[in-house]
């Protein structure tokens, strides 16, 4: 049999996919792929340009990115996930629950996501995360040998039961400590957003 290929428009659905948010908070996690994160909030303004982005890092991201050259990307001011480094809003959780239409979490280290999991809202993010009705997508970027551990398997399993989340799959990487290949990479923005876009659909036929 043939070899079926992709049509110019599959493939361009593929890797531009059409999605309904006009507000996205991007959230960058410690995790090193989070050095890929100026990419890609150049991609989402070259493609989405009527989507108006935030960005939020955690504190260890900014081990890896610097809040200064995300901020010259954005054109806006990035935020820090810490009740001392967020300017004085009266309730800063409750802004950044209602703000985003969708909240995109790349990458998510084993860290943030048992913190998620487990419902630890110690902080205005995670807080936020437990009330926002915007849909969540989350790319999870596990260590070499997490993929498949107990701990991550149940908190990837917890918030997979969450109708508003949706966990990307891992993919294949090579390791930067190990130079080996594992399968804890992050899922590309473009598969997050499609996937994403599927979970506001579906919320809504639902009436979610």
């Amino acid at each position: 049999m043939a070899a079926q290929h992709a049509t110019s428009d599959e493939l361009a659905a593929l890797l531009k996919p059409q999605i309904g948010f006009r507000r996205l908070l991007l959230v960058g996690t410690g995790a090193l792929t989070v050095t890929h994160l100026p990419f890609w909030v150049n991609w989402i303004k070259e493609c989405y340009p009527d989507v108006e982005v935030r960005v939020m890092l955690t504190p260890s991201a900014t081990r890896f990115v610097t809040v200064d050259a995300l901020t010259a990307l954005t054109g806006r001011p990035v935020t820090v996930d810490s009740w001392t480094r967020l300017p004085s809003w009266p309730a800063p959780h409750l802004e950044l629950a209602d703000w985003p239409d969708a909240i995109l979490v790349h990458p998510a280290g084993l860290h943030f996501l048992a913190r998620l999991a487990l419902g630890l809202a110690d902080t205005p993010l995670q807080l936020a995360l437990q009330l926002t009705p915007a849909v969540i997508g989350i790319a999870p970027a596990l260590p070499p040998g997490h993929a498949h551990g107990p701990a991550a398997a149940a908190h990837l399993k917890t918030l997979a039961g969450d109708h508003r989340i949706v966990v990307g799959p891992t993919e294949p990487a090579v390791s930067a400590t190990t130079g080996e290949e594992h399968d804890g990479g992050v899922t590309p923005v473009p598969t997050m957003l499609r996937l994403m876009q599927q979970r506001a659909e579906a919320r809504h036929d639902a009436g979610r």
